[in-house]
């Protein structure tokens, strides 16, 4: 499992921020396009939303990478 871990004094990331800062995306519209497309889950579900705010402890996965939030 990779980190992606938070900017000092930040207590969340947004979902398409987090996907560009661990290399899975190259851009914002591709994050977007690729979370609507219901290739991205969070917690184990599934998430359609780009803006979804994720805090220390939660994990993402898309496709065959699995990644957890730290702050």
């Amino acid at each position: 499992m990779e980190i992606i871990t938070l900017r000092e004094g930040e207590s969340f990331i947004k979902l398409s921020q987090a996907l560009k800062k661990a290399a899975v995306v190259d851009s914002g519209a591709e994050a977007k396009m690729r979370i609507r497309l219901g290739e991205i889950a969070v917690n184990g579900e599934t998430e359609d939303r780009p803006g979804r705010k994720l805090v220390h402890g939660d994990i993402v996965k898309a496709g065959n990478r699995t990644f957890e939030i730290h702050a």
